[in-house]
């Protein structure tokens, strides 16, 4: 990562944390004259391999997206163990989680973002990706999340 920033300057994802995903999302729907997106459960943890606060964490949500274009409105209901999600909806209550910006090389990504002094709060895996989520609170008013599309393996290696 190179001093002028985290290699991309588009939001690819803005995210509202939500105590009743099905709720919000029929408000959302409603407000903007989409269909309710259906909510899935995110993997368990031997799927995605959760860390929170450096500890492996069972840490799930309900998700559900409004796609804006190339900007994707997510919604987020936490279950499941300690994660970013549930401590945000518990210190602020519903509201904007965080910003997702796409990333190549993470790991270079990440480190760079540490030392401008923000800390990884939780990362981990998806189908297809992984994510890191950093604390971005004090000097942005807001979490950053990072993805990054990993190629997909299939069988043969």
């Amino acid at each position: 990562m190179s001093n002028e920033g985290i290699g991309t300057t588009t939001i690819c994802q803005i995210a509202v944390v939500v105590r009743d995903i099905e709720k919000t999302a029929s408000a959302y729907a409603d407000l903007f004259g989409l269909p309710v997106p259906t909510a899935r459960l995110t993997d368990t943890a031997d799927k995605t391999h959760a860390r929170y606060r450096g500890q492996p964490t069972d840490a799930r949500a309900k998700l559900a997206f409004f796609h804006f274009g190339p900007l994707s409105l997510e919604l987020i209901e936490p279950v499941g163990g300690p994660s970013t999600w549930a401590e945000h909806l518990e210190a602020h209550g519903e509201g904007v989680h965080h910003i997702a910006f796409r990333v190549e090389g993470m790991d270079d990504v990440v480190a760079g973002l540490e030392a401008k002094g923000l800390t990884t709060v939780q990362r981990g895996d998806f189908t297809g990706g992984r994510y890191a989520y950093l604390d971005a609170l004090e000097p942005l008013k807001v979490m950053l999340e990072l993805l990054e599309s990993v190629p997909v393996q299939n069988a043969d290696g």
